[in-house]
């Protein structure tokens, strides 16, 4: 039974939600009759409107500026940011399976880094997935992309501007992912599994390991996280 330790920093769950206040909607008005030059004169200010919004943040990206990337950083290797200090606490020492990867592209970096975090036989992988989204903001589609993911996840509060927890049925595994303006960051934990060849089935394991307030270490870390990628 893992222990469900303080958070540090403000950081917090709340499972419990305040629902959502529904009020009876007002009908619409009818709308007043407009001359047609009216709408004509209004459709044109809207065109200049968007095309000079447009064009100002077009102009923005060429100059180099890009979007705010909210103090976040590009990383040439997330593993040595990703210490994971509070789940290796619990679970054991975490083994790396060498440098992580990054990708890089003008509109999109992506660093990974896996490993082995407790025993080999009993423990399990652990994966670390840092994006930076340097030109779309990846608000709008975060929680649709998540899709099945999503299925008995809840949500944590205190935690970048939106972020996930999933605990997986019969604790082989858990993940925890935040959105936190530009950035998109996920911690992952997968129960090992020995492979039999001779029999060609799965070895049998001991009985395992509960993960029961695992949630709690995971935010421990996911903000550590964050703070260290921030620092470059």
């Amino acid at each position: 039974m893992i222990s469900d330790p303080e958070l540090v920093d403000g950081g917090g769950f709340s499972e419990a939600r305040t629902p959502p206040v529904v009020v009876d909607p007002v009908p619409p008005k009818p709308p007043r009759p407009r001359r047609p030059w009216l709408w004509a004169v209004g459709g044109a200010v809207v065109a200049s409107a968007l095309w000079g919004g447009g064009l100002y943040a077009h102009e923005r990206y060429e100059a180099g500026r890009g979007v705010d990337l909210g103090g976040y950083r590009s990383v040439e290797d997330v593993c040595p940011k990703a210490e994971l200090k509070a789940l290796s606490g619990e679970l054991g020492e975490v083994s790396r399976d060498g440098n992580g990867v990054l990708q890089e592209d003008p509109a999109l970096e992506r660093a990974t880094c896996s490993g082995i975090i407790g025993s080999p036989d009993t423990g399990f992988s652990v994966d670390v997935l840092y994006e930076l989204h340097k030109v779309t903001d990846p608000g709008p589609e975060f929680e649709a992309r998540l899709g099945d993911l999503r299925t008995d996840a809840q949500k944590v509060e205190g935690l970048g501007e939106v972020a996930f927890f999933r605990r997986d049925e019969g604790d082989s595994g858990a993940w925890m992912r935040v959105l936190d303006g530009q950035v998109e960051i996920e911690i992952s934990l997968q129960r090992l599994q020995s492979w039999d060849g001779e029999k060609n089935e799965p070895v049998p394991q001991p009985k395992a390991i509960d993960l029961s307030g695992v949630d709690a270490l995971f935010a421990q870390d996911m903000k550590a996280l964050m703070a260290a990628v921030r620092q470059g």
